[in-house]
């Protein structure tokens, strides 16, 4: 007999990247009473990563839970970006309806779409949230009107179209039912929450069955699996089988060792959880995502989709530089490999391969993004290693073509750079698509290009845009292989031997091009220091001496004026390298180097840029 768990309401915060998410979850902790009164609290206390603080950005869905009005109200908060959609897609399982964050000024956004279509293809109700109303050029009715356009565009039904709007300020702390409303607070956000969202429902009496949803790793009791339980209850050291929708094959039976839901920001021991609950599961070794528990007379599998494929690799190498070793803790291939396939426990959409080369693994993810982010996280745990030009994951069809993965492109730029920019894309493969006008005066291109048109380009988007440029992108499945695409148009400046680089010898090399190093920097052959101003590589001594006769003064080297060199961080060297180059990473520097140091081998081997 189904019955409804009205004291519980399973909920999902879904938006585009920066609209908000974490900061209205925010909120919704302190005015449950979560904080003790006086407790210092961290802003965007649910972004726990360092890279997430940095960034602004959410990697991984988090679960939390408030109280209200004796209702246990459980919130995801999931990420934006479209390399992580991974993640919202596997969340919206869990819940029986989301809340959809648009900012007042943007309004819909590439990634807006994204999301909601997931929510309405599982037929989840929606409360629009119409946030950051306090913004001076805030235009929330206009924003209201995009909402429905896209509701409509995405064939919502006439009960999803009638759904309710709340306006907000995550930042002010309040949420209002029109615009004319004096509130100060969140109640009006947790009341529609109660009236719209409904409550789950499930058989309490059935036996067990609850589906795996995200995957949460602790070093001391391993895997935790996190999902709603659907049917029946658990209870701690119970015996459940394991078994999968996709994986007919597999049954194995387990045990509960702990149990746990969640209360604010911690996950609180439980003995038992009824239908509804949504918990966290340890104790059971071989967990993965899309598996559901079951009662051991009753194994049957909750239908869950496929996690999105990975659409762009690179290799991982053992750094051989001759400055390996240097900064690194963890530098040996063992080390390497262990801590990637330690990222496999938490990151489904990441593969991780062997190849033929015991110093080099394959990994692929979501976008490069996705890829810098894992970069970053090993680089501050002190790995050091070499890693490749990114490069997109072909397919082939039953009619034998090549298949390549393609990308819907947003570009909000001023009218100005609207030209170079479809110059641009254009020559990536790019086909423009549709051309409009978005908010503040600036012009909306819409393009569809492969992948690999996008690799390397937001740099130069952001020098042909002055900065003034928004781009957001949108996997759009896998079409035919458009042709081939050069790069990069300029050379590099490769120091052509082992040194530290002087005034003197940069104050040569920088009439080739722009410079990446300063005086005083330890450099090595086959090193690249800058980018030339041509096609074509050019070596170029910047540890060089002037000589010293009777009729100069050493003294002299102070009048020679360097132009500052252009610092590179880890994206716009990810994006720079060409593809007979490498990106040495450690946790103190990041180096562009030839994959060949020696220059007579270099062109020996003719391995150049394609």
């Amino acid at each position: 007999m189904r019955t409804k768990r009205e004291d519980v309401r399973n909920v999902a915060i879904i938006a585009h990247v920066d609209h908000g998410k974490t900061t209205l979850v925010d909120e919704l902790l302190k005015q449950s009473g979560v904080f003790r009164a006086g407790q210092e609290v961290a802003e965007r206390v649910m972004d726990s990563g360092d890279i997430e603080r940095e960034r602004g950005i959410t990697i991984l869905s988090k679960n939390t839970a408030v109280t209200y009005k004796n209702t246990k109200i459980n919130i995801v908060d999931t990420p934006g970006h479209a390399d992580f959609g991974g993640e919202v897609e596997r969340v919206l399982k869990m819940v029986n309806g989301v809340v959809l964050l648009v900012d007042a000024f943007e309004g819909a956004m590439p990634q807006t779409k994204f999301v909601l279509r997931k929510a309405l293809e599982l037929s989840l109700p929606v409360i629009v949230c119409i946030n950051k109303i306090d913004r001076p050029e805030a235009r929330p009715s206009e924003v209201v009107d995009e909402v429905l356009e896209l509701f409509l565009e995405l064939e919502a039904n006439d009960e999803q179209l009638d759904c309710p709007f709340v306006y907000a300020s995550a930042k002010a702390g309040f949420a209002r039912l029109s615009l004319e409303d004096e509130s100060k607070d969140m109640i009006p956000l947790f009341e529609t929450i109660l009236d719209y969202i409904p409550a789950p429902e499930g058989d309490p009496d059935a036996p067990a069955q609850m589906l795996v949803s995200t995957i949460d790793y602790n070093e001391y009791v391993g895997r935790i699996g996190v999902g709603k339980i659907d049917n029946g209850s658990l209870r701690v050291n119970q015996e459940v089988v394991l078994v999968n929708h996709h994986d007919p094959d597999k049954q194995k039976k387990v045990k509960v060792s702990k149990l746990y839901e969640f209360d604010g920001l911690n996950k609180v021991e439980v003995t038992e959880a009824g239908i509804g609950s949504i918990v966290a599961v340890s104790g059971i070794a071989d967990l993965h995502i899309g598996d559901t528990l079951c009662a051991p007379e009753h194994p049957v599998p909750i239908p869950f989709q496929k996690i999105s494929e990975p659409t762009i690799a690179m290799h991982f190498l053992v750094n051989d530089s001759p400055f390996a070793g240097q900064d690194g803790k963890y530098v040996t291939s063992r080390h390497i490999r262990d801590r990637l396939f330690k990222e496999l426990n938490t990151d489904v959409s990441l593969r991780v391969e062997e190849t033929d080369s015991a110093d080099c693994f394959k990994v692929s993810g979501r976008g490069e993004l996705h890829l810098s982010v894992l970069i970053e996280n090993m680089r501050r745990e002190g790995y050091e290693f070499a890693v490749s030009k990114a490069e997109v994951l072909y397919k082939t069809d039953d009619k034998g073509r090549k298949l390549e993965p393609m990308e819907l492109v947003y570009v909000d730029v001023p009218e100005e750079f609207s030209g170079s920019v479809i110059q641009k894309l254009s020559l990536r493969k790019g086909e423009l698509q549709g051309m409009g006008t978005a908010n503040g005066g600036y012009t909306r291109l819409e393009f569809a290009i492969p992948s690999r048109g996008l690799i390397g380009y937001r740099g130069e988007f952001m020098t042909d845009t002055k900065g003034n440029g928004i781009m957001n992108q949108v996997f759009d499945g896998y079409g035919v292989y458009k042709g081939d695409i050069s790069y990069r148009k300029n050379g590099s400046l490769i120091a052509f031997e082992t040194g530290e680089s002087v005034t003197y010898g940069l104050f040569n090399a920088q009439e080739r091009g722009t410079l990446f190093i300063g005086p005083g920097q330890k450099v090595y052959a086959g090193m690249v220091i800058g980018e030339n101003c041509k096609t074509d590589d050019v070596e170029v001594n910047v540890c060089k001496t002037k000589h010293l006769s009777n009729t100069r003064a050493s003294g002299s080297d102070d009048a020679l004026k360097l132009t500052t060199p252009r610092e590179m961080s880890l994206e716009q060297s990810l994006e720079f390298i060409d593809t007979d180059e490498l990106l040495e990473v450690t946790p103190k520097h990041l180096r562009i180097r030839k994959r060949i140091l020696d220059s007579k081998l270099r062109k020996r081997s003719g391995f150049n840029k394609q």
